[in-house]
């Protein structure tokens, strides 16, 4: 795993925030929204509590369940907990705090488990996966301009050249409750997986990601910074951040699931 998030060139701070654990399997990116410093409380908030909060679950995890075959069930309410306790608190800390006022964050979170991952998102964060030549977002973005695209209204390019394109239908923290979508795929030796804010998605089409990424898969610090570097070429319009994974090779149940995943998917910061 290799993480970099970058302000751009336009914004004079940072409002994403990213967290990786090799040991845990587990990746969470934010793009915090709000007032001035108050979007990074929000993302800064909600990589702290859901990795707290999944490594705590992982934990107590009692070993039968860490060898029952399909995990999906106890990792979809893992990552469900995780995300409703980082809503809270954000929404609570913006309800306490006026200078947070209205406060909120976009989220995408993975957790590797048994030859599969467990993908949660809120918001137009986004992941990827590059399989061989085949690369594919995973995530819909929770956005009014995919609800454009999914009307017929706007064809995919149109909606990359439309000027509203920050306005999310869904976000951790604005409100008591926060509405997740959870889905679970699987995953095989060879596969690179992108997780990334808007930052980097509006300034590069699918295809530059893709080709950047089978160039570099193989030095994944040196793929994120030129994945910055190119977004930044075209402008760096917003902030940038890039948390990309590289699977090893397989990891079955029966290896100890959460136990080390270091030489599953080689770590680097």
């Amino acid at each position: 795993m290799s993480g970099r998030t970058d302000t751009g060139l336009v914004r004079d701070h940072n409002e994403d925030a990213i967290s990786f654990e090799p040991d845990l399997g587990l990746v969470i990116l934010a793009d915090g929204m709000g007032g001035y410093n108050a979007g990074e409380v929000a993302s800064g908030i909600a990589t702290q509590v859901v990795a707290e909060v999944m490594r705590a679950q992982m934990m107590a995890t009692p070993p039968h369940v860490k060898t029952a075959g399909s995990l999906w069930p106890v990792a979809h309410e893992m990552l469900l907990l995780a995300i409703d306790r980082a809503n809270a608190l954000i929404y609570t800390t913006a309800q306490e705090h006026s200078q947070c006022a209205g406060m909120g964050t976009t989220l995408v979170t993975g957790v590797f488990y048994n030859d599969h991952i467990a993908i949660a998102h809120v918001g137009d964060s986004r992941a990827y996966r590059l399989r061989g030549d085949d690369f594919e977002q995973l995530t819909r973005d929770h956005s009014f301009l995919q609800e454009q695209v999914d009307a017929g209204l706007l064809t995919p390019e149109e909606a990359r050249h439309a000027p509203y394109k920050n306005l999310v239908t869904r976000a951790v923290g604005i409100g008591p409750v926060v509405h997740t979508e959870l889905h679970e795929y699987e995953v095989q030796a060879g596969d690179v997986y992108l997780f990334c804010s808007d930052g980097l998605s509006d300034m590069l089409p699918d295809e530059s990601l893709a080709q950047l990424i089978k160039l570099f898969k193989d030095n994944l610090p040196q793929a994120c910074n030129v994945l910055i570097e190119q977004a930044n070429a075209e402008g760096g319009r917003d902030n940038i951040s890039v948390v990309l994974v590289r699977v090893n090779r397989d990891f079955p149940v029966e290896s100890g699931i959460w136990n080390k995943f270091t030489g599953w998917f080689g770590t680097s910061s």
